[in-house]
């Protein structure tokens, strides 16, 4: 039993791989969305905040020093500097200036107080949960876990989203447009956690960055294996460029 606000809740179990359980939805992320565009708002909501919920229960698990301790320095520097760190490794021989242009805004934006470290998640989206109808059952993917502000899985768990709701919306259909907006996303986490997510702008472009660097790697991949072409502008690499640059230009018109 875990604590997640104020009451005991019963933790999903958590699980590294794609190891099925009876009667649990498929992980796959565009099978979850598929059956949770098909139901009411309602229902959305009801996924969305079991969800949240998940996120929550993890922060407020207590672990020992000694847990921890696998998981690597602790801190939002260090984090940034560890993403820092593979994207130097993934694309040192071609950078990729706009993910740069953002490392640089985040420099120049730098939380005056990340909070306090906890355990994240690091892939919290709802393709990385197994569910019983709408309630979580099997946590899975922990490849990216790290010790770091709470911000960290609550801006991947609302960018993944837009990720997936922009190719949708691209590809001439509607998607879920009301599903894991910002706003309700940290309402329920507060109501959970008594904790108020803050700079929520960093988190959110850095959420995009690091998906930037992971996109581009595998964009390189493809390309290696001959399925694309080089682009003259390394910046196409990126998916979801447009929405960095979105990102971007709303943040600087605001600085």
């Amino acid at each position: 039993m875990v604590r997640a606000g104020p009451r005991p809740a019963r933790h999903p179990v958590l699980r590294h791989g794609t190891r099925r359980r009876r009667g649990a939805a498929r992980r796959d992320a565009v099978h979850v969305r598929r059956l949770a565009a098909r139901r009411l708002p309602a229902d959305q909501r009801r996924l969305q905040d079991a969800s949240v919920g998940i996120v929550a229960a993890l922060h407020q698990t207590p672990f020992t020093p000694e847990e921890l301790a696998p998981f690597g320095a602790a801190g939002l520097r260090a984090h940034v500097e560890a993403q820092r760190a593979y994207y130097e490794w993934a694309h040192g021989k071609r950078r990729v200036p706009l993910l740069e242009r953002a490392f640089g805004w985040l420099e120049a934006h730098w939380p005056d107080d990340p909070g306090p470290d906890v355990l994240t998640w690091g892939d919290a989206r709802i393709g990385n949960v197994m569910y019983q109808g709408f309630d979580p059952v099997a946590v899975l993917d922990w490849e990216m876990a790290a010790i770091g502000p709470r911000e960290l899985d609550l801006s991947w768990m609302i960018f993944l989203h837009r990720f997936f709701q922009d190719i949708t919306v691209s590809a001439g259909l509607p998607g879920m447009p009301g599903f894991m907006r910002r706003e309700d996303v940290c309402a329920t986490y507060r109501e959970l956690t008594g904790y108020e997510p803050r700079d929520l702008d960093f988190y959110e472009l850095y959420a995009a960055l690091r998906h930037g660097v992971i996109m581009a790697r595998i964009w390189h991949r493809r390309i290696h294996f001959g399925e694309l072409p080089m682009p003259d502008d390394p910046d196409d690499l990126v998916l979801h460029r447009a929405t960095i640059e979105e990102l971007l230009a709303g943040y600087e018109a605001a600085s």
